[in-house]
């Protein structure tokens, strides 16, 4: 089977979909792949490198895409990049199924068998696969760092012969994986950290990190979590107390840092306007939803915003693009993951098991169809309507599809 890997095409997306290394593997187990001519160098992969792992050049994506059976992207084509896929390829990407549905009915009219790996369910023989948490991981950690170097005093305690100087504090608002990775990384850093989530089970994972838990109303939060371990959308009420808590907290934060993402809908917002306005000059909020519609008012995708009390808010896109070579390797990893366990050894031929769970979550178009029912462009809406049964006067309405 042949694998294409082309370059990502959408603006301020360094990574890719696969490192050497992992190719490397791919070939191992009978795969031909074939990656665009420049595809990795946004990840520090080179052309040469490739090639040392057993890849093709392609000299452009057509060319890459042209006789690929299958396809792996970070981000799902769009536009044009469609129609360079082969009717029937298997496509791999994170393809926003949820609240794309032009884009995946697209997909499916274009006869590609894709699957949105952001589905991937929540079990544990998955954890391997799941590009959302490989990519949160690194997007938390970053987000400190991006934090601290917009930060103009020192995040450790330090004891110096001028003085002593105090250690930030920094607030983490959703304890997922990124908040818990965020957690981490500013302890290590030497802050003062605090953290609060609508999953109360998430206490004892704060506290074990050295963090210390901001609860909102223990009540509310004991149904705040889906079976698959999301957040819930919680009531307007939770939010009015959520608001009154975190005011009165974050007035006094250094740092604050914002994960909380609610699958196929808009970010939550929990810092308002009146919250920012009341935090010290020279502190930093970074909103990790941004991309979402973000969790702080005023926030501004792709830029960092300086109040007029002299308040940043961090708005990078894409940051777990940010740190490109991690996130490529962890991403390329998953998706690896996904197939290895479906390759016949002997043979060196990919049996899909169409009725594996990690398979019916991902898998969002096939045989023309839209056929997730999780997905906005339902399975209905993309079928071929029948044709309608004509009376025997009006031969020329046969023509009907």
């Amino acid at each position: 089977m042949k694998i294409a890997i082309p370059k990502e095409t959408r603006d301020s997306e360094s990574r890719v979909a696969a490192s050497p290394e992992v190719v490397g593997k791919l070939v191992g187990l009978g795969f031909e792949v074939t990656v665009e001519k420049g595809a990795g160098l946004g990840s520090s992969f080179t052309d040469d490198a490739y090639k040392a792992a057993g890849a093709h050049i392609a000299k452009d994506a057509a060319t890459a895409l042209k006789s690929a059976e299958m396809v792996w992207k970070v981000r799902a084509p769009a536009g044009a990049e469609v129609g360079k896929l082969k009717k029937g390829a298997m496509l791999m990407a994170s393809l926003d199924a949820l609240t794309d549905g032009a884009g995946m009915a697209a997909l499916a009219k274009a006869g590609v068998t894709a699957f949105a790996m952001e589905l991937m369910p929540r079990i544990s023989r998955a954890q391997s696969m799941d590009i959302l948490s490989s990519q949160a991981n690194l997007a938390g950690y970053k987000a400190v760092l991006d934090g601290a170097a917009e930060f103009g005093r020192g995040f450790p305690m330090m004891m110096t012969a001028a003085g002593t100087v105090p250690p930030a504090k920094a607030f983490i608002m959703g304890v997922g994986v990124a908040g818990l990775q965020a957690i981490a990384t500013a302890k290590r850093l030497g802050a003062v950290v605090t953290a609060t989530d609508v999953r109360p089970a998430t206490r004892e994972q704060v506290q074990s990190l050295g963090g210390k838990f901001l609860t909102v109303d223990e009540e509310m939060e004991k149904d705040a979590e889906t079976e698959a371990g999301y957040a819930k959308e919680m009531p307007p009420e939770y939010f009015a107390k959520q608001k009154a808590v975190v005011a009165e907290h974050i007035k006094k934060q250094d740092l604050v840092i914002t994960t909380a993402l609610i699958p196929g809908r808009a970010a939550p917002v929990l810092v308002t306007k009146e919250m920012v306005a009341s935090m010290q000059p020279g502190s930093i909020i970074v909103d990790l939803a941004v991309e979402a519609g973000g969790n702080v008012e005023g926030s501004k995708v792709g830029e960092v915003v300086t109040t007029a009390n002299g308040v940043k808010i961090v708005g990078h896109a894409n940051v777990p693009g940010r740190v490109a070579e991690s996130a490529s390797s962890l991403y390329g990893r998953n998706l690896l993951n996904f197939i290895t366990p479906m390759v016949d050894k002997e043979t060196k031929s990919l049996n899909m098991d169409w009725e594996d769970e990690t398979v019916t979550g991902t898998l969002v178009t096939k045989d023309g169809s839209v056929v997730n029912d999780r997905v906005p462009a339902t399975k209905a809406a993309t079928k071929k309507a029948p044709a309608k049964k004509a009376p025997a006067k009006k031969p020329a309405a046969k023509k009907e599809s």
